[in-house]
């Protein structure tokens, strides 16, 4: 019987090391794929540690993450230790008191956390960057360095320091020779807990960075919205550095013990030296990487704030900037048109914007846009003609196109015939026999589009009543159909066949037709969003100069078919509009590539307040409803 429970220990012991590092060995394979997918192995290749190493952003967050690992864990360390000292000499309710303000923060949730932290920074005007997160880092990592500490300090004869002194030691020699070496073990357990906590952290440091200071966490999460094979590379060298101080830290021990002829050498002999061995490794790549100056450029030592989406610059823009400038350019990515309105209103300052069209209306309304210096821009005769003059900007004279397209419907080709999309259009929604295997897009505004072009409405219609109509359609679709409500997740998703159909954005629809032959993509006949992303200069820049530059560079062929190639979405330079979609271009008979053009019955959306607060209400409670069907 014993021999059983032992066998069916092991058993279950070896699945859980299964379950827990399988992922991670999968990430590592996939570190080494050739191709963008995160679910297929095309082949072999270095091409996203390359990408990785060649990116700015990514070498800076690793710098980042590490410095500030450190710095965060010697200083809380030290000022947790002598903390929780002074306290054991403290009276009981002294004790008392501060042990449940200590344990506040371990039992506090992060996000609360975060916000108050925040709000600290916001109201004393501290800006937000490397020095706030570091702030925050050390706070946040005190109370596991006390917690680790005080166990070992309770366990101490309280006598012990008066008998150092009463010896001939001074308070600081009986603290140093005496104290501290028999609290070690509690110490270094602390400054470990701390290192580890402080490179984990993701929802603290998010909310209190700024400047475009990002650590690997931040990082890593921005990467993750869009189908970005280097989140597997930066990932895989994370767990790479954490195991070789691991293993610092528990074999050599080991090994120097045996040399000396000694039971055991404690850890913390080791624990210091690697880590602080393994930050000046990182952090020399990272200079090296990154560091010196350019020689003499037209922008040598300048620095251009650009506030673009998540994944949506190619390969080579950046790096290629930078050289050609001899600036530098800090990058911040948002997640929603809103979440970047709401940065810009509060006054925080960026060189450029790239905003979607009803924004730029919005901006332009609220006189938050400064024109464009139609003499420094010289890439306007580059762009296609279905993207300039655009209702929100007709004489372009605020905004240059960065990104443009429609949104339709991506389908699995062997599950869904092209005569019921011509038949139903965006009705399919409704069609019970795709029941639980179609998506919808987590966007309020594509999604009531979907509803109000399936009613015959205008997208851009305020009827209160047309509204309330749609709004009951997409009640009946989470309701009846079942669908799984998603983001960018769709993308790799659907690439892999996953469901029937789904709303989407073209670009996307393009990199999955580009990866699986089976896939479609069909504009409904009642017409649909053609939307645009374009680069606008805010009133408040610091750099507008550079931020022209910027425009023009971005503009141009060579980094316009960067960019386009890279994403997936049209490209708003005809010529490379042309090669891509062309013969032996990378989107070659990709109809999702190449946006419908001049049909009366699509629209571009125009922004109205009112509006937009209604779908945003009725929109949360349609998630609530599929929640609820769910």
């Amino acid at each position: 019987m014993k021999k059983g429970n032992r066998t069916f220990g092991k058993i279950l012991m070896t699945l859980l090391i299964i379950f827990f590092y399988l992922p991670i060995l999968y990430m590592i394979i996939f570190s080494f794929n050739e191709g963008k997918s995160l679910t297929v192995f095309t082949g072999f290749s270095l091409r996203w540690y390359k990408h990785m190493l060649e990116s700015r952003d990514m070498m800076e967050a690793l710098y980042t993450t590490f410095s500030i690992a450190i710095l965060a864990t010697i200083i809380s360390t030290v000022v947790g230790t002598i903390a929780a000292i002074g306290l054991s000499k403290s009276k009981k309710i002294i004790r008392e008191v501060m042990d449940q303000v200590n344990n506040l923060p371990l039992m506090n949730p992060e996000i609360v956390t975060a916000i108050g932290f925040m709000l600290l920074f916001i109201t004393f005007k501290v800006e937000k960057g490397y020095a706030t997160m570091l702030l925050a880092h050390i706070a946040f990592c005190i109370p596991y360095v006390m917690l680790s500490v005080m166990p070992k300090i309770r366990s101490l004869d309280p006598n012990l320091a008066d008998a150092a002194m009463d010896l001939g030691a001074t308070p600081w020699q009986a603290l140093i020779k005496v104290i501290v070496p028999q609290i070690t073990p509690g110490i270094f357990s602390g400054a470990l807990i701390a290192f580890t906590m402080s490179i984990d952290d993701f929802i603290i440091s998010y909310f209190v960075t700024g400047s475009g200071v990002k650590n690997l966490s931040i990082m890593v999460y921005t990467m993750s919205k869009r189908v970005n094979p280097s989140i597997n590379a930066v990932s895989t060298l994370v767990v790479v550095i954490i195991t070789l101080l691991l293993v610092l830290i528990n074999v050599v021990p080991v090994i120097l013990a045996k040399k000396a002829g000694k039971s055991e050498i404690g850890k913390g002999k080791v624990l210091v030296p690697s880590i602080a061995g393994i930050a000046v490794l990182v952090i020399g790549i990272c200079i090296v990487r990154f560091g010196g100056g350019t020689g003499n450029l037209p922008y040598e030592g300048q620095t251009l704030y650009v506030y673009n989406w998540g994944e949506y610059t190619g390969e080579k823009l950046i790096p290629d900037f930078e050289a050609a400038t001899g600036a530098k350019v800090v990058m911040e990515n948002f997640d929603s048109n809103e979440q970047m309105y709401i940065k810009v209103a509060n006054g925080e300052a960026y060189d450029i914007l790239v905003p979607s069209d009803y924004m730029i209306q919005r901006l332009l309304e609220e006189d938050m846009l400064q024109k464009l210096d139609q003499s420094e821009i010289y890439c306007m005769e580059d762009l296609a003609d279905a993207v300039v003059g655009l209702p929100y900007d007709p004489q372009n004279e605020y905004s240059v196109p960065y990104f443009w397209g429609s949104v339709g419907i991506v389908y699995d080709k062997t599950k869904v015939s092209l005569e019921d999309l011509e038949a139903e259009g965006f009705s399919i929604f409704l069609d019970e026999t795709y029941k639980g295997d179609i998506y919808l897009y987590d966007s309020e505004r594509d999604s009531f589009m979907m509803a109000l072009k399936a009613l015959g409405y205008s997208m851009n219609t305020q009827n209160e009543a047309e509204l309330q109509e749609a709004y009951e359609w997409l009640i009946s679709c989470v309701e009846t159909m079942e669908p799984e409500i998603v983001t960018d997740e769709i993308i790799d998703n659907m690439a892999q066949g996953r469901k029937a159909l789904g709303l989407i954005y073209s670009g996307d629809a393009t990199y999955i037709m580009s990866e699986n032959e089976d896939m479609g993509f069909y504009m409904p006949l009642e017409g649909t969003n053609l939307w645009s992303d374009a680069m606008v200069i805010p009133k408040n820049a610091k750099n507008p100069a550079l931020a022209h530059e910027f425009i023009n560079f971005v503009s141009s062929y060579d980094y316009a078919y960067d960019n386009s190639s890279y994403v997936g979405y049209t490209s708003p330079n005809q010529q490379v509009w042309d090669t891509l979609a062309g013969e032996g271009g990378d989107y070659e008979g990709i109809n999702a590539y190449v946006p419908r053009t001049g049909y009366e019955l699509d629209e571009v959306f125009e922004y109205h307040e009112n509006t937009r607060k209604l779908i945003s209400n009725l929109w949360s409670k349609v998630k609530i409803a599929a929640s609820n069907a769910g």
